[in-house]
């Protein structure tokens, strides 16, 4: 893994240092084994074994630093982990400050090669040599060159590599992109690369549930939407329900009772149901022939105790579709507990970042 705590003697305040290198600080006992847990938290958070939050890693790393008394604070800077997790909580803070930040991460993630590059250096760091090595080794043949500008580069404006001292290696927010994405390399086949995202916006917008084409506009520019919109469906992640418009048959508020109806007729009225259907469900839910059902559907409406009305047509998602629209959520709720965890760490305001639904995120210019 990228975060290898490293055995470091403890650090001795000012006052411990004085009593010289044979007795132990004051605390020792405690703040080694605090960071000792800390650091197993730390490496499950990265290896995504537990269920463990950056908010309680946030406060258990406070805890620690609390009880830290280092000489100078060039220790923290150069031997602390910790601080060193926290800076790239920083840094990443000023990535997604820019806008349009969700739509540059998934589009550096819809290339195979970066996938490897972030799968290598979430193991371990390698210097750009090493990577070249490794990369060959797995039948990818490239420059040094190519390597940083067209793959390496691209992870790190996104915040899912750094480079330190000319050694790569994945940041926490990578390695956790990292564990969600193994199967990420079948996205690239149906999503654009290079793209605005529009094909993802509809994704994650469907997996609320079924949407008409009219709500969709709303999301996504008329201009792009219908070729968007056939992508999916040629992709088979997304299905149309219903033709262009499609009828609905509700029931009115006139009193049965009143009327005079055949026995069929009252089956017919009593299998509406209050959100209303269209007749060949209809047909099959009143076990009668679609062709008896639209002559009784007449008769009711002459009465007045049956209306219809065009209701648009829907799309909902396929069981691929759903596969893929859930990846993307989950790297979306990734990325907003991320982007909380550098708020507090820069010490602003969680209203800094706002609270708005998920296709609003890829939309940012």
């Amino acid at each position: 893994m990228t975060l290898i705590l490293e055995k470091k003697p403890p650090l001795l305040s000012s006052q411990n240092a004085k009593r010289g290198a044979s007795n132990k600080p004051i605390g020792h006992t405690s703040a080694v084994s605090n960071i000792r847990l800390l650091g197993k938290k730390v490496m499950k958070i990265r290896e995504a074994e537990v269920d463990t939050s950056l908010a309680e890693w946030l406060r258990e790393s406070e805890e620690v630093c609390q009880n830290c008394r280092p000489i100078t604070p060039m220790i923290c800077i150069t031997q602390c982990r910790f601080w060193k997790l926290k800076n790239e909580f920083r840094k990443y803070h000023e990535k997604i400050a820019n806008n349009g930040y969700f739509t540059t991460l998934l589009n550096s993630l819809k290339n195979k090669r970066r996938l490897e590059i972030l799968n290598i250096l979430s193991k371990q760091p390698f210097k750009l040599v090493r990577l070249q090595q490794k990369l060959t080794a797995r039948g990818c043949y490239h420059s040094q060159g190519t390597i940083v500008k067209e793959y390496v580069e691209p992870l790190i404006e996104v915040g899912l590599v750094d480079e330190n001292s000319g050694v790569y290696h994945a940041t926490m927010f990578g390695c956790g992109i990292n564990n969600l994405i193994k199967d990420f390399h079948k996205v690239e086949r149906f999503l654009q690369p290079h793209s605005k995202c529009y094909e993802e916006t509809v994704l994650l917008a469907l997996l609320d549930g079924q949407k008409t084409y009219e709500e969709l506009k709303l999301m996504i520019p008329t201009e792009s939407l219908k070729r968007v919109m056939a992508r999916l469906l040629k992709a088979r992640l997304i299905v149309k329900n219903g033709g262009n418009n499609y009828i609905f048959y509700f029931k009115t508020k006139r009193d049965l009772r009143k009327e005079s109806v055949s026995q069929t007729e009252r089956r017919v009225y009593q299998n509406i149901p209050e959100e209303g259907m269209t007749a060949e469900k209809l047909a099959d839910k009143a076990n009668i022939s679609l062709r008896r059902a639209y002559k009784y559907l007449r008769k009711l409406r002459g009465k007045k105790l049956v209306f219809k009305r065009k209701c648009p047509a829907t799309y909902s998602l396929t069981t691929e579709g759903m596969q893929i629209a859930g990846l993307l959520d989950r790297i979306r709720a990734l990325v907003a507990e991320f982007m909380e965890a550098s708020v507090e760490i820069t010490a602003k305001s969680l209203e800094t970042v706002p609270l708005i639904p998920c296709w609003t995120l890829l939309k940012q210019k």
